[in-house]
């Protein structure tokens, strides 16, 4: 009989491969961790706690208010051993030699002489004085006693009682017992309360004048925010600017430091003071320290400008609220007033604001104009916005290049006679051609009857620096860019820049990044109103503006890229310039293409309508040389008033306008000048045959 057996608990244990058996590895946990000591905890939480803001807050705060007293125990001290000493004129003295004023030296000394005799005297009466107030005491005490008795006297002679003469008397002394007995109750919390309140006093002096280290003061004035511009504080900003004979000529003047400045006068928003500079000190120093001078003064560089005025050995400082020149302009009156008109000669284009605040309004009458800076400053919104205004007065004419060609100047389409925008060498060929143009325009003008009145022409070039810069050549070999003589664009602005302005013909150019090659220096000297952008170097801004507006203080180098677009420096007998400065800044107006299409819609209005041309007319192709020698045909020579007459008459369209220096600049390229016979002008055949054959000559080996 077999058996079977039933397990009543399943087996947990997996059975054992014998075929694969795998071997695990224990890690073991890692060890806990060693607990901090006390000592680590309790330093850190010290210098957690030390270092909280909570706790450097209040830990300045207390410094702060403890060095109050004492710095207000010494400046009281100061001020009266000012008051009974000679030292206030000792100090006053050494100002005015410091400043090389020998007169006022002389005076100082002299005050301080008669203070001196002055005291000398008060201190002989104090020799006599005691003897003097014991007599004196007597007398009163005896004097006020015999009138007390007379008093008691007719008193007791009204009342019939012999006692009363002593009442006053005793009363008097009744009196003054009660005051001695006030005396000894307020003694005792007066010898309590009177250090308390002397020390208060000593606070409020010291915390008037912030007589504490930087590092307790308050944050506010730690950083310069919303603290005032004092003489104090300019005085010391000059102490610490790092130019040795100033720095010590500030400190031999001691607190009458503030004799070298004038008024602080408000200046729109910022303010304004002169500094008379100590003899020894040039104002190129204090102009090469700008940035240091403006950290001095808790401003940026941006919020400090330097001139120099008319006064020997002055700078002029103009410091701006802090962040002032960070906040935009308003928009300009092109924009907000829709009834405003131009007027060429007498009115005055609203162009921005000064650093003071006030409008900033330039003259157009006559004045060639440049405008150049950097890249991207609001060089053509600057330029367009005097354009814009000026297109107010229906009479101007203009002639527009732009040579950037992305639509900038769009919106005088139908109000510009020529207008061309691109910036390739064929529109630079154009645009050369539209200022020759203007050159023969010129020409007729001032061939015209004397008294005769023309209209103002504005011959306006944007991006200028591509004309300059334009490599192509014409058929006679000569060069439009560059500024050698035979270059077409050069010589027809400075023709423009010689004799334009006496018969409204002016040459405006905007222009980026000058050098000697993209700017010549005829060209840049040949503007009346000259005006720069932010720029990279000094020796940009003496190109911009010339040296004289550089050296009297005008910087368009320290403008910020990108952060001080639209502001300019501008030399300008067109503006009002404050008195003894060679330049001003100017933050000019932000006129958008939305507005600026709203006002030229308006100059549009104002006009009969106007055809623009967008290129140059060339007319048919001829050959001036070629045509020169069929008019002579087989006359040894001619005159040239007949030549011109031939011409004219062989292509009136070509020639009919053409002058004698029209003819003479033909020939002397060809090296077949004019020359005279028997006291007239004529032309040599064989020069203008031979001129013929070498230029023919010179084609062929060219091609070959």
């Amino acid at each position: 009989m077999s058996e079977n057996v039933v397990h009543l608990h399943k087996h947990t244990d997996p059975p054992t491969d014998t075929a694969a058996v795998t071997t695990l590895t224990v890690v073991p946990d890692p060890p806990a961790p060693k607990p901090v000591p006390l000592w680590v905890r309790s330093g850190r939480a010290v210098r957690r706690i030390a270092t909280d803001e909570r706790t450097v807050t209040a830990a300045r705060a207390v410094a702060r208010h403890s060095l109050y007293v004492t710095g207000g125990a010494r400046i009281v001290a100061r001020r009266a051993w000012d008051s009974r000493t000679a030292a206030r004129y000792e100090r006053y003295m050494r100002t005015a030699e410091a400043a090389g004023n020998l007169e006022a030296a002389e005076e100082w000394e002299e005050r301080g002489q008669r203070f001196r005799e002055a005291r000398h005297r008060r201190r002989m009466d104090l020799l006599h004085s005691p003897l003097d107030a014991a007599k004196g005491a007597a007398v009163g005490a005896g004097m006020s006693i015999g009138v007390l008795i007379a008093l008691g006297v007719v008193m007791a002679i009204n009342t019939g009682q012999p006692g009363d003469v002593i009442t006053p008397l005793s009363a008097t002394v009744d009196f003054v017992a009660l005051l001695i007995r006030i005396v000894q109750i307020v003694w005792g919390p007066a010898l309590t309360l009177g250090p308390l309140l002397a020390l208060f006093a000593l606070w409020s002096v010291g915390r008037k004048q912030h007589a504490a280290p930087a590092w307790a003061l308050p944050a506010n004035v730690r950083n310069g925010e919303g603290e005032p511009i004092t003489p104090s504080i300019v005085v010391k900003a000059l102490r610490d600017l790092g130019v040795p004979a100033l720095g010590r000529a500030i400190k031999e003047m001691g607190d009458a430091g503030a004799s070298m400045l004038g008024p602080i006068r408000i200046a729109g928003c910022g303010v304004e003071v002169d500094v008379t500079l100590p003899s020894g000190v040039s104002t190129n120093e204090v102009q090469n320290r700008r940035r240091k001078l403006a950290e001095n003064l808790t401003r940026h560089e941006h919020e400090v400008f330097i001139t120099i005025p008319q006064a020997a050995r002055t700078v002029r400082l103009w410091i701006a609220d802090s962040g002032a020149l960070d906040e935009p302009i308003g928009p300009s009156p092109l924009v907000t007033d829709d009834t405003m008109t131009a007027d060429y000669a007498k009115g005055k284009a609203p162009w921005g604001q000064d650093l003071r605040g006030d409008a900033a309004a330039l003259s157009l009458y006559q004045r060639h104009l440049l405008i150049t800076g950097l890249s991207n400053q609001g060089k053509t919104v600057a330029l367009r916005s005097l354009a814009l205004w000026l297109a107010l007065d229906k009479s101007v004419q203009f002639l527009m290049g732009d040579l950037k060609g992305v639509g900038d100047w769009a919106m005088f389409d139908g109000l510009a006679t020529t207008l061309i925008q691109g910036p390739t060498d064929e529109h630079v060929i154009q645009v050369t051609e539209m200022v020759e143009g203007a050159v023969d325009e010129m020409n007729r003008r001032i061939q015209a009857p004397p008294g005769t009145v023309f209209p103002p022409l504005i011959v306006l070039v944007d991006e200028a620096q591509v004309a300059f810069m334009c490599p192509a050549k014409d058929e006679d070999k000569r060069p439009y860019g560059g500024s050698k003589a035979n270059s077409r664009y050069f010589m027809a602005v400075r023709k423009i820049h010689n004799q334009g302005r006496a018969v409204n013909v002016l040459m405006w150019q905007g222009t980026q990044d000058p050098t000697n090659e993209n700017l010549p220096k005829l060209v840049r000297e040949g503007a009346h109103t000259r005006a720069s952008l932010a720029l990279g170097t000094e020796s940009q801004a003496r190109m911009a503006l010339g040296d004289k507006a550089v050296d009297g203080g005008a910087a368009p180098n320290l403008l910020r890229p990108g952060l001080d677009r639209g502001t300019l420096v501008l030399a300008s007998d067109g503006i009002t310039i404050p008195a003894g400065q060679s330049s001003i800044t100017v933050r000019t107006h932000y006129i958008d293409d939305d507005a600026a299409v709203a006002v030229t819609d308006r100059a549009k209005a104002l006009r009969d309508g106007v055809t623009t041309l967008h290129a140059i007319d060339r007319g048919p192709e001829h050959d001036p040389l070629a045509d020169v020698a069929a008019v002579i045909g087989d006359a040894p020579r001619v005159r040239t008033k007949d030549v011109l007459a031939r011409l004219a008459a062989l292509n009136s369209d070509a020639y009919g306008g053409w002058s004698f220096l029209d003819l003479k600049r033909v020939l002397d390229a060809a090296s077949a000048s004019p020359y005279k016979s028997d006291g007239v002008m004529v032309v040599s055949r064989d020069r203008v045959t031979r001129a013929l054959a070498d230029r023919d000559t010179d084609g062929s080996a060219s091609a070959e």
